[in-house]
């Protein structure tokens, strides 16, 4: 049986095959479980599914945690722990709770004293980190960047200043169909001897993970002469941008 705690799932980045990217024991562990803490009801129910075929998933319970969520019901998710059953987090895609509101859920459960259990799993984060020839000891994660162009240059203009006075590693994403237009402003603002890496669609079939200075992006993509020549180069799906000295 299995012990009462918060047990965090990841999830494939993308249509990974489930023994590729996660331990057998994942699966030990999602079959012991009643109730969980999800992003998406649908894609976690489908997710569930393709762990454990046989799985009865009307048996199962689903709280919704997103941006729609009243804050004032995120504490009575964890009240079958309280009872002692076992309750798990799934994110939409990676490991719950980094870039990912399953984070106010491990909170609330930390200042319970409730056990807590990360399993292992893929992180895009810590894999294009891993994959860009970057600083790994010192990094950080901003999420998104702002969208209005001028605060966006001054964003970047900050973040490119920490690499060199920091020595540190300065991880962004941006939504896929303007993965391109972000590449482009990039080229515009950091030094030609900055480093950028993107990683796309990791540990997918169509991974790419590629790092180069930004003069060399620039002779890249002023090479390309066809859209679909451009997002060979900077595709149109999930990404990380990384850069460095």
């Amino acid at each position: 049986m299995l012990e009462p705690a918060l047990y965090l799932i990841p999830v494939t980045l993308g249509d990974t095959p489930i023994d590729q990217v996660l331990p057998t024991y994942n699966r030990q562990v999602i079959v012991g479980i009643r109730h969980f803490i999800v992003e998406n009801v649908r894609s976690a129910r489908r997710f569930l599914k393709k762990v454990e075929p046989t799985i009865d998933i009307d048996s199962l319970q689903f709280s919704e945690l997103n941006q729609h969520t009243d804050r004032k019901l995120i504490d009575t998710y964890l009240n079958p722990l309280r009872e002692g059953e076992p309750v798990g987090i799934i994110s939409e895609a990676g490991c719950p709770a980094v870039a990912d509101p399953g984070a106010d859920v491990v909170a609330i459960a930390q200042r319970c004293g409730l056990r807590v259990v990360p399993l292992v799993g893929p992180s895009s984060i810590i894999l294009s980190v891993m994959a860009s020839g970057f600083n790994g000891q010192s990094f950080a994660f901003h999420g998104y960047l702002p969208i209005e162009e001028g605060l966006r240059i001054q964003r970047l203009k900050q973040l490119e200043a920490r690499v060199y006075a920091e020595d540190q590693t300065q991880l962004f994403i941006e939504t896929p169909y303007r993965n391109l237009k972000l590449m482009q402003t990039l080229l515009q603002v950091l030094r030609p001897q900055t480093r950028i890496s993107l990683a796309a669609d990791i540990t997918c079939p169509d991974e790419s993970i590629h790092t180069r200075t930004v003069s060399e992006w620039k002779k890249l993509l002023g090479a390309a002469r066809t859209d679909e020549e451009r997002q060979r180069l900077v595709p149109r799906c999930p990404a990380i941008f990384l850069i460095y000295k």
